[in-house]
């Protein structure tokens, strides 16, 4: 049996957010529909894989090596349509339809679904649906119960014979929009069964999809880095520690605001995903960064980590001096950084000790800060 694959993916994604459409999105360190494009090239029982993409796709599609491709329609049944008519010049026996936004699919799957089609017209990943249900109307209030019994939750890549399926699609009008493809099928008399399906070919469809299918498919690597700052006194009234301003008889020399603390964690969070140190990123030549709100180069770290696939789990923060006292601004130290990080509060940890009057600290000569950040990232 000859077998082909199509890949939908000509949606926006919109909301998923990102900016970009979201099969293009990184899961790890690959677009999201490389992932099912790689699954669906390396199975031996596919012959071939073409991908229907927006018109305006062709250099993603170029960058993770799409080949054959064709433009999409507006809805999804349209998209298929064009899908299998690109197909029907040399007509495989049977046709994989698979959503982009499954990135999860595994050679199991592939196989049985393959299985299937030996004894049946067309098939589809299912799993049951193990919660409870409820009817409810406009406001949730609850109206009723619904019976789980029979209910299955309906998985991609759906499995058919290709003539069966084109000559249905030839005969539903142009117009017309199904939730899948087995509705086409189903409509035009094809004898549809579900396998076993898989937890791991989750839909990623919102934003806060994208970090639970990376944990599924990927799994997470925790990073940590550390950093060290410290700044001499001089003319001033106080010193700024993790954007918190404290009364001091002496201030801070530095290019910027000399948050020690801050610049230690922003070296920290750089550290752990690789990324030079705060002097690469913010040059204390450059006069745009004299007297900066340190706040400005923490959140551009986290923002480096993100895009780098990475987020940032957890800070501490040592600072060194005699004085001034931290322990009196502690807590809300803690808290001017968890805002700037986005973090929880009880992610962040922020302390001080002394030298014991030993050395540069120890004569109160200046202050140093001591940081580390932990980054999960995806492998």
């Amino acid at each position: 049996m000859r077998i082909a694959a199509l890949i939908v993916a000509a949606g926006r994604g919109e909301r998923a957010g990102g900016g970009i459409p979201k099969q293009f999105r990184p899961i790890g360190r690959r677009p999201m529909l490389a992932w099912s494009l790689d699954a669906l090239r390396s199975s031996p029982l596919v012959d071939r894989v073409i991908v229907v993409a927006g018109a305006e796709d062709s250099q993603p599609l170029a960058e993770i090596g799409v080949s054959e491709w064709t433009v999409g329609d507006a809805t999804r049944t349209g998209s298929v349509r064009r899908g299998l008519e690109m197909l029907a010049a040399d007509p495989p026996d049977a046709i994989l339809i698979h959503d982009a936004a499954r990135p999860g699919l595994r050679p199991a799957t592939i196989e049985r679904l393959c299985a299937a089609l030996q004894e049946v017209q067309a098939a589809a990943p299912a799993l049951a649906v193990a919660d409870a249900l409820k009817s409810a109307n406009e406001d949730r209030t609850v109206t009723g119960d619904v019976s789980r019994a029979g209910l299955w939750r309906v998985q991609t890549p759906q499995a058919f014979h290709f003539a069966p399926l084109l000559r249905a699609f030839r005969e539903t009008p142009v117009d017309a929009t199904f939730d899948d493809d087995l509705a086409v099928a189903r409509a035009a008399g094809m004898t549809v069964r579900l396998v076993e399906g898989d937890p791991g070919l989750m839909k990623v469809t919102m934003p806060e999809d994208f970090t639970q299918v990376e944990r599924l498919l990927c799994g997470w690597t925790p990073c940590v880095g550390t950093g060290f700052d410290a700044h001499r006194f001089g003319p001033g009234d106080h010193v700024t520690l993790c954007g918190v301003r404290i009364a001091h008889e002496r201030g801070l020399v530095g290019h910027s605001d000399a948050d020690a603390a801050w610049h230690a964690l922003t070296d920290a969070i750089l550290g752990a995903i690789g990324d030079g140190d705060i002097g690469e990123h913010f040059p204390p030549t450059d006069p745009k960064w004299r007297g900066a709100d340190s706040a400005l180069f923490l959140r551009y770290a986290a923002e480096l980590a993100a895009k780098a696939g990475g987020r940032l789990v957890h800070v501490d923060i040592t600072v060194l001096c005699e004085r001034p006292k931290v322990k009196p601004h502690r807590e809300a130290m803690r808290v001017r950084t968890a805002e700037v990080l986005g973090l929880p509060l009880q992610r962040v940890s922020v302390k001080a000790t002394t030298t014991e009057r030993l050395g540069f600290l120890g004569r109160e000569e200046g202050l140093a800060a001591q940081a580390a950040a932990t980054v999960v990232l995806a492998a």
